[in-house]
């Protein structure tokens, strides 16, 4: 069975990716992924350089800082970068998830729901937590402004959207425990 795992940045999905990996879960992370594929895949380096030019890699790696500013207000520019790099990490995460031999698999990514990349599988976990509270972990964890952090959120569907789309909500808001929600799920999944 393969599940996904997602929220928005600040949520703590990756946390809880940890506990679930403590039980023996295999987790693949997209995110993660999609950084190395960007590096190694040749279909991803030579469509990002025909699309904004050589500077786009410096000394064989993607210059991210680059990358970054050709995208980061133009709409269009990020799109024709997610058209490209998704379906590569996507292929590539249902080849890992074919490989595996638990009772089930986590993909985690922050753009599941946003990529389409949820039709794919037979679950789906939110993980959610206030947006202040998620403010301020993004703050905490990238040193960045409350402004910074804001930018990204809205570049991301808001939870009440997602969970119109998840099978399945686990609370991260610093209150709520987790290993309780966590094990939950997980005795479902096994059966």
């Amino acid at each position: 069975m393969k599940i996904g795992i997602t929220g928005g940045i600040g949520s703590g999905k990756t946390f809880i990716c940890q506990l679930f990996k403590a039980l023996a879960v295999p987790v693949y992370n997209a995110d993660d992924e999609a950084k190395k594929l960007m590096n190694t895949d040749l279909r991803i380096r030579e469509s990002l350089i025909a699309a904004f030019g050589e500077a786009t890699y410096k000394d064989g790696m993607l210059d991210r800082a680059f990358l970054a500013q050709q995208i980061f207000s133009d709409k269009e520019k990020l799109e024709l970068v997610n058209g490209i790099v998704h379906p590569i990490v996507i292929q590539a995460a249902k080849d890992w998830a074919e490989q595996q031999k638990a009772r089930y698999s986590l993909k985690e990514a922050a753009l599941l729901f946003e990529s389409g990349s949820y039709k794919d599988l037979d679950y789906t976990i939110l993980v959610t937590a206030p947006l202040s509270v998620r403010v301020q972990r993004v703050m905490e964890r990238d040193g960045v402004t409350e402004e910074q952090v804001m930018e990204r959120i809205s570049k991301q569907l808001t939870d009440d959207e997602k969970i119109k789309m998840a099978d399945f909500i686990i609370i991260n808001d610093g209150i709520t425990p987790l290993l309780p929600q966590v094990w939950t799920l997980h005795q479902k999944f096994l059966k």
